[in-house]
């Protein structure tokens, strides 16, 4: 199977090209949030770097939230358009899971985090079993106090993976004491043949246009729009477009 795998869901950007378990080519940037100008410059590289064409692609894979709201539409916007005119496969994963996925220690809980600002996290608790993170606590938009009392059920070491982990480890480290560890920092960055990977043996989604990213939270303008009109259809805006 050949694919091309995509995350833009938060800073880093990373494109990589599989076949089967084989990474072709890779390529991961932290220098800014300007995906819009540089993701398809970089897929066209490095399908060009693995000596494939897009119409030989299988499936295409892409980072389906949570995480910045303009990056992942960004990201899910090209996946969606590339798997659409190629007549190819989607396939949405977990941004949390592929984070989680840098960590390969066998039975170990872990747990992705992407600041979502206010005490607030973008989390999830996964276990690794046979070197793939498989869903524990599901992703949500929780505030720390809140992610603690779920955590609090679990009474062994939880590795924290993610770069945002820095910006609350003092009060993690208060929290959960000896439970917590942190990942090694080369291990925070998102790394696309992870996703590639992951999204190899998932079922792709049933209408390409209807797939759309996994905020988990409503936007400011949407939040501003409910409390004005409390009385309207509250469905998420994103789906009626």
């Amino acid at each position: 199977m050949k694919l091309l795998a995509i995350d833009t869901s938060n800073r880093p950007l990373s494109v990589a090209v599989l076949e089967d378990t084989k990474i072709l080519a890779t390529t991961t940037t932290n220098v800014g949030r300007n995906h819009s100008s540089t993701l398809l410059p970089i897929i066209e590289q490095s399908l060009a770097q693995a000596g494939i064409a897009p119409e030989a692609l299988d499936r295409i894979v892409v980072a389906a939230g949570p995480g910045s709201y303009t990056g992942l539409r960004i990201g899910v916007t090209t996946a969606k358009t590339l798997a659409f005119t190629l007549d190819k496969a989607l396939v949405g994963v977990s941004s949390l899971a592929a984070l989680a996925a840098n960590v390969l220690t066998e039975g170990q809980l872990v747990a992705p985090l992407f600041d979502a600002r206010r005490e607030n996290v973008f989390t999830g608790l996964y276990r690794i079993e046979n070197q793939r993170p498989v869903n524990v606590v599901a992703d949500q938009h929780v505030s720390l106090t809140d992610w603690h009392q779920v955590l609090a059920a679990y009474q062994e070491p939880i590795v924290f993976i993610g770069a945002d982990v820095a910006t609350y480890e003092e009060k993690l480290k208060a929290s959960f004491g000896k439970r917590f560890v942190r990942a090694a920092p080369q291990l925070d960055l998102p790394r696309a043949e992870a996703i590639g990977l992951l999204g190899q043996t998932m079922a792709p989604v049933a209408q390409i246009h209807a797939f759309v990213p996994n905020y988990l939270r409503l936007t400011q303008a949407e939040r501003d729009w409910q409390a004005k009109h409390p009385e309207e259809d509250h469905a998420p805006y994103v789906e009626k477009i």
